[in-house]
């Protein structure tokens, strides 16, 4: 889990996407938020949901899966929801 939450936020730092970190181990209403948050059908067949967890503000963007899909096609901006830099998408 840590080297995957490592390598999103490496990805945002490195292209100066602002972001905010959510220590869901640590505090419980962060963890129920992101449990109450992530879509039914996106949630585990059992147990909860694992981190990182991504979203643009309270709109669930996808998980770790999802996102480095994104980040191998390019697409990481529109996976997001934000507006992609000139020359990138």
């Amino acid at each position: 889990i840590k080297k995957k939450q490592q390598d999103v936020l490496g990805f945002l730092e490195a292209n100066k996407i602002g972001f905010e970190e959510k220590d869901i181990a640590a505090n419980e209403e962060n963890r129920k938020w992101m449990r109450e948050n992530v879509p039914e059908n996106s949630r585990p067949a059992t147990g909860y949901p694992l981190p990182p967890q991504i979203f643009n503000e309270s709109q669930y963007r996808g998980d770790y899966d999802a996102f480095f899909e994104a980040r191998e096609n390019n697409a990481v901006y529109a996976f997001l929801g934000l507006t992609a830099p000139p020359g990138s998408k």
